[in-house]
């Protein structure tokens, strides 16, 4: 019943910016994390950012300085900030929540392609 659903994909020219979202239904507690992740075509799906239930975030090598990820508490709402885009980045992006607490989950969107080409 609790449902992630991701939203702002699209096609983007490089160097270009992008600002995806997911919103939560459902839920009636605070995810203790939050994340972003993508997976290209014909490659393994790989994290992008994450951020916890206090605001610590981590990020890919690949897209530090380029990406910022936000959330929105206590509504379970969670922005990834795309700038500068490459034609690497193009991929179906999916949003995550995960956590121990009252008992572990792991939680998928079903995702939003981003396509970066001139």
């Amino acid at each position: 019943q609790v449902r992630l659903e991701e939203s702002g994909g699209g096609l983007v020219h490089p160097g270009g910016s992008l600002k995806l979202s997911c919103v939560t239904s459902g839920s009636k507690w605070s995810f203790e994390n939050m994340g972003w992740y993508r997976q290209a075509q014909g490659r393994e799906r790989e994290q992008v950012a994450t951020i916890n239930s206090g605001g610590r975030t981590t990020y890919a090598d690949s897209v530090k300085g380029r990406f910022i990820i936000s959330r929105r508490n206590p509504v379970n709402t969670v922005n990834l900030e795309m700038n500068n885009l490459k034609p690497e980045d193009q991929a179906v992006y999916y949003c995550n929540a995960n956590g121990k607490w009252p008992k572990d989950y792991n939680i998928w969107g079903q995702g939003t392609q981003v396509t970066v080409s001139s």
